[in-house]
C-alpha cells in the first residue's frame, strides 16, 4: 500500500494527464455517438445519404458501380489498417532503445525529464492504443466485406418486391454501411489522439493541452464544419438512427 501511495505522489501528474486524456478520448466518443442519434453531424447525414444509395442500387440492374464504390472503401480502410501495423513495428522498435530516445526529448525546450519507467509506460500506452485503432480498421474492413456481400444479393427489378421490402432492404445495408463507416472513423479519432499523447513526452500539460484541442478539431469537423452544412443542403430532417 505505501509503494502505491509513493508511486502516486511521484507521478500524479502523469496521472492526472492520462486520466485527463481518457475522458477526453471516451467522452468525446460517448458523446458524438449520442448526439448522432438527434443532431446533424457527418455520421447521421451520411447514412441518410448511404440509405438514398441503396434504394437506387435495388432500381439498377447492373451494380458493377456500387460494388466498386464498396471496394474503394475498403481499400481506404485497409491503408490505414497496414500503416497501423507499421506504426506498432516502430513504436516496438523505440521501446527497445529507450536510452536514446530519453535523450533525444531531453533536448527539447520545456521538456520534463522523465524516468526509463515512465517513459516505457507512455510508449506502452500509445502502443495499446494503435492496437485499439487496428482492431477498428480491420472490423471496419470485415463489415465492409458484408456490405459487398449484402450487395451482390440484393433483389434486382425485375423480382418486382412490395416497396416495404424495397425500403427495408436498402435500410438493412445502409446501416451495415454506416457501422463499417463508424468503426473507420473511431480508428481515425485513434490516429487524432495519438498525436496529442506525442506531447506527453515532452510536458504532461501539454499532453492535456493537445487532447483537449483534438476534441475541439474532432467536434466543429463533426458537427459544425463547411462540409457538414453542404452536405445537408439536399437531404431532409434526421429521423433516423444509424
Amino acid at each position: 500500500m505505501d509503494a502505491v501511495l509513493q508511486f502516486i505522489q511521484l507521478n500524479w501528474l502523469n496521472l492526472l494527464a492520462l486520466v485527463w486524456f481518457l475522458i477526453c478520448f471516451k467522452g468525446y466518443m460517448f458523446y458524438s455517438k449520442r448526439r448522432s442519434y438527434d443532431t446533424a453531424c457527418l455520421a447521421s447525414i451520411l447514412h441518410l445519404y448511404r440509405t438514398e444509395w441503396m434504394l437506387r442500387m435495388l432500381d439498377r440492374d447492373m451494380r458493377i458501380a456500387d460494388a466498386t464504390v464498396v471496394a474503394n472503401l475498403e481499400r481506404s480502410v485497409s491503408f490505414f489498417a497496414s500503416t497501423t501495423m507499421l506504426i506498432l513495428a516502430g513504436l516496438m522498435t523505440v521501446l527497445g532503445s529507450t536510452e536514446q530516445a530519453i535523450d533525444v526529448i531531453a533536448d527539447i525546450p520545456f521538456a520534463v525529464e522523465a524516468t526509463r519507467e515512465e517513459w516505457e509506460l507512455k510508449l506502452v500506452v500509445m502502443i495499446t492504443l494503435f492496437i485499439y485503432a487496428f482492431f477498428k480498421f480491420t472490423w471496419s474492413l470485415r463489415q465492409y466485406g458484408f456490405v459487398s456481400v449484402m450487395v451482390g444479393g440484393a433483389p434486382t427489378p425485375d423480382e418486382n418486391i412490395s416497396e416495404q421490402q424495397k425500403q427495408s432492404y436498402a435500410d438493412r445495408v445502409a446501416k451495415m454501411s454506416s457501422m463499417a463507416a463508424n468503426h473507420f472513423n473511431f480508428g481515425l479519432r485513434s490516429y487524432y489522439f495519438s498525436l496529442a499523447m506525442l506531447g506527453w513526452f515532452i510536458n504532461p500539460w501539454l499532453f492535456m493541452a493537445l487532447s483537449t484541442g483534438v476534441v475541439y478539431v474532432l467536434y466543429r469537423r463533426e458537427f459544425k464544419s463547411s462540409t457538414l452544412k453542404t452536405l445537408m443542403m439536399s437531404v431532409g430532417p434526421i429521423d433516423e438512427k444509424p
